[in-house]
């Protein structure tokens, strides 16, 4: 699965550029909405709150977004409800793609994702057909030139980690979700920083893409697909060759 994980390595750097724009603020202050809704807001007691600033503070997050965020969870202020729905499909290739939504307009995020689904892929599938494919767990990336990988696996491990594999330049850890937190907890008192950390929807199983059109195509509608605003997540099972990555990291 080295083309997948690094791909999403590259989507995270891609990220990090959008802050600067605003897009990714935006989503994940709806993020810490959610998590001080369900644990309230103070990062002492809720750990899944005090993660999310973490992640937060990693692209540059103010201080004054992230407070604001969490007083709308809170109720402190006052919010739109949102809704968290979920859509999938396949794009080019059968590559499985699943999409996670949360809007304070299902009606307007419906037609979005269905006229995106629509114009760049085959097309939605029925409730599970893609998402059964699918285990939610946390995802820990670390790179593997900032830690040895017996004092790395000690650590993740005695944390509650299930999983720790080295990936061409990153180690990748891999938890149940009930574990995540308490994971990064421990990376983060032994001083060792992530390239990416999150609870996702990890494929079970991948579709190998050796075409480029193929590839090109898949990521231009993941891309589309993040760039609406009402979409938090996309999830995809694509398995890149490393000669395709390669040639895309170039363009």
């Amino acid at each position: 699965m080295s083309g997948h994980s690094k791909w999403k390595t590259i989507q995270h750097k891609k990220g990090a550029a959008d802050a600067k724009r605003g897009k990714i603020f935006s989503k994940m202050a709806k993020e810490l909405m959610v998590v001080a809704k369900a644990g309230g807001g103070s990062p002492d007691t809720n750990s899944a709150l005090r993660t999310m600033i973490t992640r937060c503070k990693a692209v540059s997050m103010p201080n004054e977004n992230i407070d604001r965020a969490i007083k709308k969870g809170t109720g402190e202020l006052a919010a739109d409800i949102m809704e968290e729905i979920t859509y999938e499909g396949f794009a080019d290739g059968g590559v499985g793609v699943v999409v996670k939504v949360l809007t304070d307009n299902k009606n307007r995020a419906a037609a979005e994702i269905r006229h995106l689904f629509s114009k760049m892929a085959s097309g939605f599938a029925s409730q599970g057909a893609v998402s059964r494919g699918f285990k939610r767990r946390g995802q820990i990336f670390v790179d593997a030139n900032s830690v040895e990988e017996d004092k790395l696996m000690d650590i993740v491990l005695n944390a509650g980690a299930e999983d720790m594999s080295r990936d061409g330049d990153q180690f990748e850890i891999l938890t149940d979700p009930n574990a995540f937190n308490g994971v990064m907890e421990a990376l983060e008192k032994a001083g060792i920083k992530t390239d990416d950390s999150e609870v996702r929807l990890v494929p079970e199983t991948y579709v190998p893409v050796s075409d480029k059109s193929v590839a090109k195509s898949v990521m231009k509608f993941v891309e589309a697909l993040e760039d609406n605003d009402d979409v938090q997540n996309v999830y995809n099972n694509m398995d890149m060759d490393d000669a395709v990555l390669a040639e895309l990291e170039k363009d």
